[in-house]
């Protein structure tokens, strides 16, 4: 593609307006919490454009949002949790990406939302769970966590919800699930430039006009996390545990509002 062509808008005015848009709120909540981007991003432009012309772009953005926060989170990352949650992606991702292969996709997906959305209701209720930080619950957590990352695409999400069991603090939270999603990301990319699709010309998801996607959108991205992160500084622990649930409850509402609608339509 050549510089001209990446130059030429990828949707029609209104439509990359409202787009822009939101991935400008999912840019400010990517800042502040550190996770919820590609969940908000899809849900949101998946209402006026295929998700899978879309969704390989968003993957080299979440890239690009890490790399950003990178600089200002690194001394906060906690490394004990991020090795095993790591370990746990490289395993799982794959074996939830083939599992879509010979089931049902729609309705794990939602069993998958609904699952998430109440154990992130139950803590919001004010229930209590400190569970140990041990090496088997962080690679429980990392499999888990990799495997629906694999069939859904939400794994920031399911590790949002298992770190906010662990009295872990915002700063170290938020830096580790920032890390994790570079890491994980990346796997996601390469898989997108191995598999198989009709959706594009080259025949598999990273197409040619992925790169024209990701630029396209980035600014709008990169102004929402600039954003984002002012937010998140003065916030205090209780505040934001408070409004990272309430977050966890929207996205995982969502992804059962778009199973629904799969299973419906």
């Amino acid at each position: 593609m050549t510089a001209a062509e990446l130059l030429v808008p990828p949707l029609a005015p209104a439509t990359l307006a409202y787009s822009l848009c939101v991935v400008f709120a999912a840019g400010i909540v990517r800042g502040f919490a550190g996770f919820g981007f590609s969940a908000i991003t899809v849900a949101g432009m998946s209402l006026v454009i295929s998700p899978a012309l879309v969704v390989p772009a968003i993957f080299m953005l979440e890239i690009l949002a890490s790399l950003s926060q990178l600089r200002g989170i690194a001394r906060d990352v906690d490394m004990p949790w991020l090795g095993w949650l790591m370990l746990g992606n490289l395993i799982c991702i794959p074996l939830g990406v083939a599992l879509l292969a010979w089931l049902p996709e729609t309705p794990l997906r939602l069993l998958i939302g609904i699952l998430l959305m109440a154990a992130a209701l139950l803590l919001r209720s004010g229930a209590h769970v400190a569970l140990e930080p041990t090496r088997g619950l962080r690679l429980a957590a990392g499999l888990a966590s990799g495997f629906i990352n694999g069939v859904a695409a939400i794994g920031g999400i399911a590790v949002a919800v298992l770190l906010s069991t662990a009295k872990m603090a915002p700063a170290a939270l938020r830096a580790t699930l920032i890390a994790l999603l570079l890491f994980s990301d990346v796997v996601s990319l390469i898989s997108a430039a191995l598999m198989p699709s009709s959706a594009h010309a080259s025949g598999n998801l990273l197409g040619p006009d992925t790169l024209k996607w990701a630029l396209w959108l980035a600014p709008a991205m990169l102004a929402g996390i600039w954003w984002g992160q002012r937010s998140f500084k003065g916030v205090s622990p209780e505040q934001f545990r408070r409004l990272v649930l309430n977050l966890l409850i929207g996205l995982a509402a969502m992804s059962v509002v778009r199973s629904v609608a799969g299973l419906v339509w």
